[in-house]
């Protein structure tokens, strides 16, 4: 693991750093136009198409966060053997993101949501997706593939990316887990409801406060830094987990470990679009924690990227020379 950087060569030692992501991929596809007319067929709007594109989203969001600051992704997943799945693996490529621990399912189609956006508003969201939990010999397969990561390149830390699309099973998670541990890199977590529970023994565990108050049935006050700490402590009763840092929306993040408690309030901001904003966070933070920065650093820096990518429509990876001029501004580096 990398030697505590001073806060002046911060943004320097993320560049030596490898980040492991293992979790759900996707598509993240966009149709703009305008809409002038209603359908003569239907009382709807008709959407006149004047350009596409197509971005990495889920766990390749969290790669492009990871190459965007500097580092090193290592992204193990699965796509389906079909077009969306090449078109997200020609994305990765262009962005100079090895896809080669990233395994086909034919029996699959690739997770891919479609937005329909004109004047800047989105209008529908559609997606193509196969949520099932993912085959025995897949898990086999994608086991392998973190163990040889984990020997070959020996990453800084990994990232467990969560959609809730199937590829992290209990299997994988536990699995992945204990080679880590065996192996003392630290683990950092975005988790989803299927599977909340199970990441026992995690460094860094990153639910939004919609997450934590369902699994945890309780009412949790955002303002209410006793009400976050209640929450977080419950939390690691369940899952031993080493650091809660909780994402509170325009309220900031929680974070609280044995050593901290702190409420880091967001900074204002316009916000165009809120998707994957907590790809940016669980990417800052994993870097911070891998770079072994103070966790007050980790969670100011985290709370600042994922505030900047609200600010531009569709899903965006962090502007690492924005992030780190704001840093600067804010005392935070």
């Amino acid at each position: 693991m990398a030697a505590t950087p001073s806060k002046t060569d911060l943004f320097e030692s993320f560049k030596n750093l490898k980040v492991a992501i293992v979790g759900d991929v996707m598509v993240d596809a966009y149709i703009y136009g305008h809409v002038d007319r209603i359908s003569p067929e239907a009382p709807v709007p008709v959407l006149l198409v004047n350009r596409r594109e197509q971005r990495p989203g889920g766990a390749a969001n969290v790669a492009m966060n990871i190459k965007a600051m500097g580092a090193t992704p290592l992204l193990i997943s699965m796509v389906g053997d079909d077009r969306d799945g090449s078109a997200l693996l020609n994305l990765l490529e262009d962005k100079n993101i090895a896809s080669g621990y990233i395994a086909k399912d034919p029996g699959r189609v690739t997770t891919t949501k479609t937005r329909i956006i004109a004047k800047g508003h989105q209008m529908m969201r559609l997606d193509h997706e196969n949520s099932n939990e993912i085959s025995e010999e897949l898990e086999n397969i994608l086991l392998e593939h973190i163990a040889t990561v984990v020997k070959e390149e020996t990453p800084d830390v990994l990232i467990f990316q969560d959609y809730n699309k199937g590829l992290l099973t209990e299997k994988i998670i536990r699995g992945a887990t204990m080679i880590c541990l065996n192996n003392n890199i630290p683990v950092a977590v975005d988790p989803k409801k299927r599977h909340f529970s199970s990441y026992q023994m995690c460094t860094l565990f990153k639910p939004n406060l919609g997450e934590i108050s369902d699994n945890l049935l309780q009412e949790i006050d955002p303002k209410d830094i006793e009400s976050l700490r209640a929450a977080a402590l419950s939390l690691n009763e369940r899952l031993h987990n080493g650091i809660t840092l909780i994402t509170l929306s325009d309220k900031g993040v929680f974070l609280h470990s044995g050593e901290h408690t702190l409420l880091e309030p967001a900074h204002v901001r316009d916000v165009a679009d809120v998707s994957g904003a907590g790809d940016t966070v669980i990417s800052i933070a994993a870097l911070c924690l891998a770079a072994r920065t103070s966790l007050p650093t980790l969670a100011a820096l985290s709370n600042l990227a994922g505030g900047i990518v609200c600010e531009y429509q569709g899903v965006v990876s962090i502007d690492a020379a924005r992030l780190a001029r704001e840093a600067r501004q804010h005392g935070i580096v």
